[in-house]
C-alpha cells in the first residue's frame, strides 16, 4: 500500500543527515510511495524535487521560541491536509515542533511520529525527544548504546540500527583516478613523488584530531620513514585561528615541507585512492564511520581511532587498522608496521546503500 513519508529537518544544505534524506526520499519515490520533506531553503531542493518528493519550506530549524510556536498549527494542518501516514524527525528543534503540532491532533487521527538519533547529542530534556518516536533509529551500535545508558527509561525493543551506508558504483573497490587527474595533481604536487602519502580527511576543527595528526606524522619522520602528511579539508572562518596554530606547529618543528594542506576538496575519492593509508582520529566517538568505510570500499587502509562508529566499521571491514582511542604511540606503531608490510583491504562493503535503503523502508512498512 503506497504510504505518504514526511522527513523534517532543519535545512537542505549539504551534510550527512541532508544527504540520508534525499537517498531515502529518492528510494521512497522509486517504491511508488509520496515522499514530502519539510525544511528551511538549501542547496539540495531542487534535486529533491528533480526525484520526484514535495517540499515545503518551513523555518524549522531556526532557534525562536516565537518562530516555533508558529510553525505548530501550520504543521498541524499540513499533517491533516496532506494525508501522512508517518512523520519522520532527524533533527532536535524540527522534531520538537513536529512532535507538538502532532499531540495537537485527535490519538485516532495521527500519523506515526518515529525519529532517527543521528549523533551523540548533548544528554538533556531538549535531546530526549529525540528517543520520544514510535520507532528510533540508531545509525549505529554506538548510538544504540547512547541511547540506553543516557535514556534508560527508552524501550530497547522500539530501537532499530540502521548503518548509514555507501554504493559500490560512487566508491568502487581499487579505483584509479584519471590520467588527466593524475597528470594535474603530479604536475600541482611534485614533491609528493614516491612518498608514503598519509592522509586525513576531515574538515579543520579542533575534535576532528589534525594536532594528533602533525605530532603522528612528525614521530614517523623521525622514525625515518618517508611520509608525507595530506589534510584534505576546508577551515570556517571561524576555524581560521585553529589553521594558523596548526600551521605554527608544524613551523616550530622543522617539518612545512612533509605537510600539505589541501583545503577543501571535491576530487576526495580521487585523493583517499592514491593515498597509502588514511587515518581517522576523531577525539569524540563519531556516530558513524564514513571516513573509513569510504576509504576501504575503494581499497585504501584506514587506522582509526578504534571507538564509535569508526570501530563498528574496522571491526567488519579491517581489524587490523584498529588503535587505541586517542594513542598517538598506538597509530605510529601500526603505521610502521603497515610501512614495512601492507595487508590487504578485502574487496567487500558491510555497510551498503541499498542495505539503509530497504532497512529505513521496512520500517515504515512495519506499521501499516
Amino acid at each position: 500500500m503506497p504510504l505518504t513519508i514526511l522527513q523534517i529537518l532543519p535545512e537542505l544544505d549539504c551534510g550527512g543527515v541532508e544527504r540520508g534524506t534525499l537517498q531515502i526520499a529518492a528510494e521512497l519515490v522509486r517504491r511508488n510511495h509520496r515522499s514530502i520533506v519539510v525544511s528551511g531553503p538549501g542547496q539540495l531542493v531542487a534535486q529533491l524535487i528533480s526525484e520526484g518528493s514535495e517540499h515545503f519550506e518551513l523555518p524549522v530549524g531556526k532557534k525562536s521560541l516565537l518562530s516555533a510556536a508558529r510553525l505548530i498549527p501550520k504543521l498541524r494542518r499540513l499533517f491533516q491536509e496532506q494525508k501522512i501516514d508517518i512523520i519522520h524527525a532527524r533533527s532536535r528543534l524540527p522534531a520538537w515542533i513536529a512532535y507538538l503540532a502532532w499531540k495537537k491532533l485527535e490519538a485516532e487521527d495521527r500519523p506515526i511520529f518515529m525519529t532517527t538519533v543521528h549523533g551523540p547529542y548533548t544528554v538533556n530534556r531538549y535531546s530526549k525527544i529525540m528517543t520520544s518516536g514510535e520507532r528510533v533509529i540508531a545509525t549505529s551500535g554506538y548510538i544504540k548504546n547512547y541511547i540506553l545508558e543516557n535514556y534508560p527509561d527508552v524501550d530497547e525493543r522500539k530501537i532499530e540500527i540502521i548503518h548509514r551506508g555507501i554504493s559500490k558504483e560512487q566508491y568502487p573497490y581499487a579505483y584509479k583516478p584519471s590520467d588527466i587527474w593524475l597528470k594535474e595533481w603530479k604536475k600541482q604536487h611534485p614533491k609528493l613523488a614516491d612518498k608514503f602519502i598519509i592522509t586525513l580527511p576531515a574538515r579543520v576543527t579542533r575534535w576532528k584530531g589534525h594536532n594528533d595528526f602533525i605530532e603522528i606524522i612528525t614521530n614517523a619522520r623521525k622514525e625515518g620513514l618517508n611520509v608525507h602528511g595530506l589534510i584534505a579539508g576546508g577551515a570556517d572562518p571561524k576555524k581560521k585561528k585553529y589553521l594558523k596554530e596548526l600551521e605554527s606547529i608544524i613551523s616550530s618543528n622543522n617539518m612545512n615541507e612533509h605537510f600539505t594542506f589541501l583545503g577543501h576538496r571535491n576530487d576526495m575519492k580521487e585523493i583517499i585512492s592514491i593515498s597509502s593509508i588514511v587515518l581517522s582520529l576523531a577525539k569524540i566517538p563519531e556516530a558513524f564511520g564514513r571516513t573509513a568505510l569510504e576509504a576501504l570500499s575503494l581499497g585504501t587502509p584506514v587506522i582509526a581511532y578504534s571507538h564509535g562508529g569508526a570501530a563498528e566499521v574496522l571491526e567488519k571491514m579491517f581489524p587490523e587498522g584498529r588503535a587505541t582511542p586517542l594513542s598517538i604511540e598506538n597509530v605510529n606503531s601500526i603505521i610502521s608496521k603497515f610501512y614495512i608490510s601492507m595487508p590487504k583491504v578485502q574487496d567487500r562493503n558491510d555497510f551498503t546503500l541499498n542495505s539503509m535503503l530497504s532497512k529505513t523502508i521496512s520500517v515504515y512498512n512495519s506499521f501499516h
